[in-house]
């Protein structure tokens, strides 16, 4: 039963998503201040934490920000927001977050988004000792999982797609608009989110020694490079 951690002071909002989430056979957790969230993450475990932005301690991008500080690194976070700004989305996807969603909301809306980055976060086997593969790369489309050197990633679902491409496609320079396309994501058509999509990838494969793979072709976009 996976375990959902809700941090959200406004009953209204609350309580629906909690009762759709139960109906659903997941555990749910529910606090309304920021620090209560850091508490609950450290005391047990949490497999999604569903973040609002506008809390009354200290705002949701804080929250984040000393979760990816702490050992709760690999935590995925789905934002609920009020906020319209480009700004906002593009700061919540550069501290780490997985996904966000635009109040109003429909509850069942937020539990498909959930399991979605439920099944992104299962890690995939490593390859058998013995598989001949020149490529350092593994792509399982139908899993909708990446990994670099026998490595699971943790990744979005902009941030498969848009690795997903260019593993398919070594060598090929990808401009913004085309990997914007790729996404295909509910996010507004903001080239800048591309930029905050590479450098997470970046920063996910660098403890992997890959970071460097993903080159800038300044003016034109980017290429995977073949290591």
């Amino acid at each position: 039963m996976p375990a959902v951690l809700i941090v959200e002071d406004e009953p209204r909002i609350a309580e629906p998503l909690v009762f759709a989430l139960e109906r659903e056979h997941f555990a749910v957790t529910h606090v309304t201040l920021g620090q209560d969230a850091l508490d609950t993450v450290s005391a047990q475990p949490i497999d999604v934490m569903v973040l609002d932005v506008g809390l009354p301690d200290i705002n949701g991008f804080e929250v984040l920000k000393q979760l990816r500080q702490r050992s709760e690194l690999e935590l995925p976070v789905l934002f609920l927001t009020a906020r319209q700004d480009e700004v906002d989305r593009i700061l919540g996807l550069e501290l780490g977050g997985d996904d966000y969603v635009t109040k109003p909301f429909s509850p069942r809306e937020v539990v498909a988004r959930i399991r979605a980055i439920l099944k992104r976060m299962v890690p995939t086997s490593p390859a058998p000792a013995n598989a001949v593969d020149e490529s350092p790369w593994q792509v399982d489309e139908a899993g909708f999982r990446i990994s670099f050197r026998c490595k699971p990633l943790t990744l979005t679902r902009s941030e498969y797609r848009i690795l997903a491409a260019m593993v398919q496609r070594p060598g090929q320079v990808f401009s913004r608009s085309h990997l914007l396309d790729i996404c295909d994501s509910d996010e507004d058509s903001f080239e800048r989110s591309v930029d905050t999509h590479i450098k997470t990838l970046r920063a996910k494969l660098r403890p992997l020694g890959g970071d460097q793979l993903i080159a800038t072709r300044r003016g034109i976009g980017y290429v995977l490079e073949m290591p």
